[in-house]
């Protein structure tokens, strides 16, 4: 039996196909959920959002910077998203970015969708350094972060605008040697 670098004992990552778009809609119905990883926006059409499903699983790959869909490994039912950008090849670093939709919260489907992600990029790209920003309000990725081993590493103050209120945002670093340590 072969075993393959995206697949985790709960979750596998894979691309993003046409069928995904009802999960990852259902998904977009959660306006704290949504304002919680990026911004919120008006509500998209099951028109768009088959178009968009359609053109995200017609993308090129591009092998450093790229978004999978977490699927659970048992019947790989979309669950959320994780992204990499911010590439910077130069000085080795990148970063990510992380949702799981609101039913599937607390299950462990986010903590091994960025560990898998991270030893790609540490191990198969050559990156020395992950970074990851949150929100000063969002909790439960706060928590995650530094229950995963993550380094706070600084704050912009004021410089997120949500639900009527500007809010900081946290900078969190893993080196490739903070993930060996704990995870190779």
């Amino acid at each position: 039996m072969t075993s393959s670098a995206w697949v985790g004992e709960r979750v596998r990552l894979r691309a993003k196909e046409p069928e995904d778009w009802e999960a990852f809609h259902a998904f977009d119905e959660d306006s704290d959920a949504v304002r919680s990883g990026w911004r919120l926006t008006p509500p998209a059409s099951v028109a768009r959002a088959k178009k968009t499903a359609i053109e995200h699983a017609e993308e090129e790959l591009d092998l450093d910077e790229f978004s999978l869909v977490i699927a659970t490994r048992t019947d790989n039912a979309p669950v959320g998203s994780i992204n990499t950008h911010a590439i910077d090849r130069v000085h080795g670093t990148f970063s990510y970015g992380i949702a799981v939709g609101t039913p599937h919260h607390r299950k462990g489907y986010a903590s091994e969708a960025i560990v898998l992600t991270l030893r790609y990029m540490f191990f198969e790209r050559r990156f020395q350094k992950a970074e990851a920003w949150v929100y000063g309000y969002n909790d439960a990725s706060l928590a995650l972060h530094r229950r995963l081993g993550f380094v706070e590493e600084g704050r912009r103050r004021r410089s997120h605008y949500a639900d009527g209120r500007y809010h900081d945002e946290v900078l969190f670093g893993m080196t490739i040697e903070e993930y060996t340590e704990r995870y190779a």
